[in-house]
């Protein structure tokens, strides 16, 4: 079963999350979820996955009367952001809640644990199933 596993930050403490982390602990960081990457590629369960930009990169569409697009800078609403993503193919629920928990240990500043909350999101295979 496919499911995303996202994880989020609000959207107003995004640059005061992101420069709390020196070089050091971004390294931490990053290998940290390359090595959960891996670890997917290598069991054949990586579908997609990607950090994404800040509020600053977020546009937000809207359908205009006229057809065309209405573009505005930022999100949509206040809150939190989509930060990053995983979609993965799984056995079962307990693994995607498994690999949820690992991307919850992510290394936060200082080195310890960040233990984010980390959504998992079931894709039906069959959209009535929703």
């Amino acid at each position: 079963m496919k499911y995303m596993i996202q994880m989020n930050v609000p959207a107003d403490q995004w640059d005061s999350v992101m420069s709390g982390y020196s070089a050091d602990d971004m390294k931490a960081m990053f290998a940290h979820m390359n090595a959960l990457n891996e670890e997917l590629v290598s069991a054949d369960e990586w579908v997609d996955g990607q950090g994404l930009g800040g509020p600053s990169r977020v546009k937000t569409v809207r359908a205009g009367s006229d057809g065309r697009p209405q573009v505005t800078d930022g999100p949509a609403q206040p809150g939190p952001i989509l930060a990053g993503y995983w979609l993965v193919d799984v056995e079962n629920e307990d693994r995607a809640l498994e690999i949820a928990a690992r991307a919850s240990a992510c290394p936060a500043p200082g080195g310890k644990p960040g233990n984010d909350p980390v959504e998992v999101h079931a894709i039906p295979s069959d959209p009535t199933e929703a």
